[in-house]
């Protein structure tokens, strides 16, 4: 079985102008950002790929705590990408994921290392994760803790 992906997109000029896509529900604005040298307006490249691999993580990750029922009272992600520019040429270099992981206050200790083992399980099952590698460094920084632990 086969899912087909359609994106559709406009462009209104050169380099340092601006356009839109559509792929399902995403309709944004895009253009090179201020930092790269183009107009900042929307997203870009950079950040819907990093944006791919985070949600992709993330939504793995999850599937693979239900499947394990494990007692999960909270989930936050927060990731980073890394991009390199030398000789005027943009490489995307790393992604690390920093999930933050929170069981219920009655977790076992055997539950909190399973979670930990499935935050990184979750890196190398992800689709994006798996289109990326061997291109871009993927690596996790996980927090687990208990519900009862101080705020993570």
């Amino acid at each position: 079985m086969e899912h087909t992906f359609l994106l559709k997109a406009d462009w209104n000029g050169g380099r340092n102008s601006d356009g839109r896509i559509e792929a399902g529900q995403l309709r944004t604005a895009i253009s090179i950002p201020a930092e790269m040298g183009g107009p900042g307006v929307g997203t870009n490249p950079d950040e819907m790929l990093l944006g791919a691999a985070a949600t992709c993580y993330l939504i793995t990750l999850a599937a693979m705590m239900e499947r394990a029922s494990l007692p999960v009272a909270a989930l936050a992600l927060e990731s980073e990408g890394i991009v390199d520019v030398t000789n005027n040429i943009f490489t995307y270099r790393r992604i690390v994921h920093r999930p933050r992981v929170q069981l219920a206050a009655d977790a076992s200790e055997s539950q909190i290392e399973q979670a930990l083992r499935l935050t990184e399980q979750a890196e190398t099952s992800c689709m994006i994760s798996r289109a990326v590698a061997g291109n871009v460094a993927l690596s996790t920084e996980p927090v687990v803790k208990r519900a009862s632990s101080s705020e993570i």
